[in-house]
Order: C-alpha cells, then sequence, then structure tokens
C-alpha cells in the first residue's frame, strides 16, 4: 500500500513536471532528463511510469482533458443567459490555464505542430462553446443574423489569442511587452472577422480600435484574487474583448453589456 502510495507520488509529480517543461519550452525541446530532474526523481523511475516522451505528453493532455471536460460539465448544469455563462466560462478557462501548467501545457502540446498525435484540447473548447451557442440561439440571446458558428470560431480563437498573451506574460515575468501586445492584436482581429462574418458587420469598428489600441495595462491577474502561478491573467483584455464583440451578436446589448464585471 505503501509503495502504492509512493509510486502515485511519484507519476503525479512526473506529470506536473513535465508540464510545466512542455508549457514552457514547447514538446520538441522539451527533455526527459529535464523533466525527472525538475520532478526530483530518476531516469530510471521516470522510464518505469512512462516509456516515452510521447506517453508522458499523452498523459499531461488527458490531464488537461479532463478538466475542460469537468468544465464543460459545470456549464450544462447551470442555470441562467447562455452568453454569460459563455462569458464566465472563457474568464475561468484562461485562468486556469494562467494557474495550472497541467491546463496550460495542454493547449500548448494541442497546438504543437511538432506534435502531431496530440490530443483534441481545442476540439473540446471548440464543442463547450458551440454548445452554449447554440444555447444562446435556441434562449433567442443572439442578434437576428448572427452565425453561431462564426460566434464559435471568434471565441475559440480569442481564446488561444489570449491563453498565448498570459504565456508570454508569464515567460517574461508580466512584462507585457510589442510581442504579446501583438498576439492581443491578433486575437481582437479574429474576433473582428468572425463577428463580421457572423453579424454582417455588426461591432466590426469597435473591435478593429480594440486592436488597435489593447489596453495593455488590465492584463493583471488581482481581479482573480489570488496569487496565480505565472502571476498575470489578461482579465482586463477579456473583458474589453466581450465589451466590443457583445454588441455585434447579443440580440439585447444593453442587458448583455449588465453581465460584464464591475472594474476594479
Amino acid at each position: 500500500m505503501v509503495k502504492q502510495v509512493r509510486a502515485a507520488r511519484t507519476r503525479q509529480s512526473l506529470v506536473r513536471a513535465a508540464a510545466e517543461v512542455f508549457a514552457a519550452d514547447g514538446y520538441a525541446l522539451a527533455s526527459l532528463p529535464v523533466i525527472s530532474r525538475r520532478a526530483g526523481v530518476s531516469a530510471g523511475a521516470l522510464h518505469f511510469h512512462f516509456a516515452s516522451k510521447d506517453a508522458l505528453a499523452a498523459e499531461v493532455e488527458s490531464a488537461a482533458a479532463d478538466w475542460v471536460r469537468e468544465l464543460a460539465e459545470r456549464c450544462r448544469e447551470e442555470n441562467g443567459a447562455r452568453l454569460q455563462l459563455l462569458m464566465r466560462t472563457m474568464s475561468g478557462l484562461l485562468l486556469a490555464v494562467a494557474g495550472d501548467p497541467v491546463v496550460r501545457a495542454g493547449f500548448r502540446l494541442g497546438a504543437d505542430p511538432s506534435r502531431k498525435s496530440g490530443a483534441a484540447m481545442l476540439g473540446l473548447w471548440h464543442r463547450c462553446v458551440r454548445e452554449l451557442v447554440l444555447q444562446a440561439q435556441s434562449a433567442g440571446e443572439l442578434a437576428e443574423g448572427v452565425c453561431p458558428d462564426g460566434v464559435t470560431a471568434t471565441v475559440v480563437a480569442a481564446t488561444v489569442g489570449l491563453e498565448m498573451a498570459a504565456a508570454m506574460a508569464a515567460a517574461a515575468d508580466g512584462a507585457v511587452d510589442g510581442v504579446t501586445a501583438g498576439a492581443i492584436g491578433g486575437a481582437m482581429g479574429a474576433a473582428q472577422d468572425g463577428v463580421r462574418d457572423g453579424a454582417e458587420g455588426g461591432a466590426a469598428d469597435g473591435v478593429r480600435a480594440g486592436a488597435a489600441g489593447g489596453a495593455v495595462d488590465g492584463v493583471r491577474a488581482g481581479a482573480g484574487g489570488g496569487a496565480v502561478d505565472g502571476g498575470w491573467l489578461p482579465a482586463g483584455l477579456v473583458e474589453q474583448f466581450w465589451s466590443l464583440v457583445l454588441p455585434g451578436l447579443a440580440a439585447s446589448p444593453e442587458r448583455a453589456l449588465e453581465w460584464m464585471p464591475p472594474r476594479t
């Protein structure tokens, strides 16, 4: 029994250490010796639990995917406006990406071109978003003419862009530089294209302005109230994204904007 507990702890340490390395360096540059040292275990112990780097990456992705599935399940159980829930869910996912290296690594591995067999983290998030958007359409929350697929693509693209911004900010010890601002602009630009396609251009001008202006000093994760591993979450940018996009997709923009959390 003691050996089983010890083995489980070693496995958990390896998964977390691997997630930290994959999130920081990507799959191709990550090495098993670095992972074993970070976990504080021998190379032999690592190979006892995982036969290869691919097997270790698959375990990290599986753990991250389980978290997204749990998030989607919680979404299904909640009541209230679907667009409001979508806003909260996106913020929760980005908070997890900033604070949990396993979730962060799951996204990085799923989008890493050097890992062609990656798990479908983005696919899971896409399905979660699309389900909420279709529910919003059925509830009459979407403006006439708004395409659910366009809204889904917009939210997923913005999530990926903001996740990249959070990762780069964390890597730079919270210094939001021009590269990070560029990623933010890309997310906002994706929102511009998606909303234009889905709602015949509504809010395109506002999104364009957001891509050009980007309120970078609102990135601090303090809105979440606690220390975040990596120290930063683009909370202010999430708010900006929704404040720009909601008027073009919500049937009642004034009511939708009331769902925005108060600025702190």
